[in-house]
């Protein structure tokens, strides 16, 4: 067992052939209620959700299991039918099959996937390797649980509305595949506790503090507009509770940026720390993928404060 639920790991690691093995099966469960009105989007990040945790582990997806909760009566079938094949797609299109799943009567829509993936023990990527003076990268703006909101509300534009649906359902293949080439130090995956809470695990679990440059976060259209016009997720006050004194400012900060960094992500981006000798190559890998990175920051020295905004 190199990982399991007593730590703060994206994923369960199980060596094959015991202790000595090479081999490990990576293995995570996830599964959310509807945040777009798209059936077919729904299922499509439903999946793409769940092969997060796999991808920030440098593992490849092999198989996947549905966990489905579809009222009785109120909706009509078809919205089921659709939801599993936009999840049914975007597991092809990671190279994972789906075995089969299980469903269950429920008043509220639910969807997920329990995934399995595999890994050499050796290209195995934890949250807990960050060291100091590597360079940070994001690989998906921020800001899906805003834009969620407000579209529940009516007040998401087409072009917003696309920019969410386009987040969602990206895989984050591309920019594994680029970290599993170079060799990065650390990575984990930006779902729930947002951006900082998952910056705050990372940086425990490194004995280290992250430093990020809150300009250099990218934001998803409207993002901050919406945040500042009180379109917030229920997760949001979570979240400040949950990064608490782990967090510190070095000046001034607008409010409503530093709460978006605190927005429950959903099928977020990867945090990727990679030593700065190997920024270049790390780069060269994104671009020969056409995967999407910004550099948001660094890794300092432990400190008492783990993340640091500048």
């Amino acid at each position: 067992m190199l990982a399991d639920y007593r730590g703060a790991s994206d994923a369960g690691v199980y060596l094959l052939d015991g202790p000595d093995g090479d081999d490990a099966l990576v293995q995570s469960v996830d599964f959310f209620t509807p945040i777009v009105d798209d059936p077919y989007v729904y299922g499509a990040a439903a999946a793409a959700n769940s092969l997060s945790d796999l991808y920030a582990m440098g593992a490849a997806p092999m198989t996947a299991l549905s966990i489905v909760g579809f009222p009785k009566k109120g909706v009509a079938f078809q919205v089921l039918a659709d939801m599993l094949r936009g999840g049914h797609d975007k597991l092809h299109e990671a190279g994972a099959v789906l075995l089969g799943g299980h469903s269950v009567q429920d008043p509220e829509i639910k969807l997920g996937y329990a995934v399995t993936g595999r890994v050499n023990r050796g290209a195995l990527v934890t949250n807990g390797g960050a060291r100091p003076g590597d360079l940070l990268y994001l690989t998906k703006p921020i800001g899906t649980g805003v834009l969620a909101t407000a579209l529940k509300k009516g007040k998401l534009s087409d072009e917003a509305r696309s920019a969410l649906h386009r987040n969602l359902v990206t895989l984050n293949r591309s920019a594994s595949e680029a970290m599993k080439e170079v060799g990065v130090s650390a990575a984990t995956d930006i779902t729930g506790f947002g951006l900082l809470g998952h910056a705050g695990e990372m940086a425990r679990a490194s004995s280290a503090a992250l430093e990020l440059s809150i300009e250099a976060v990218p934001l998803l259209p409207e993002a901050l507009r919406l945040q500042a016009k009180g379109y917030l997720t229920g997760g949001l006050e979570t979240n400040r509770r949950y990064v608490g004194e782990l967090l510190t400012m070095e000046r001034p900060l607008d409010r409503d940026l530093v709460d978006l960094l605190l927005d429950p992500q959903t099928s977020g981006g990867l945090l990727i720390a990679v030593a700065e000798e190997n920024e270049s190559r790390f780069r060269r890998e994104l671009s020969v993928r056409k995967a999407a990175a910004a550099r948001i920051g660094r890794v300092l020295e432990e400190r008492t404060a783990r993340i640091v905004l500048v």
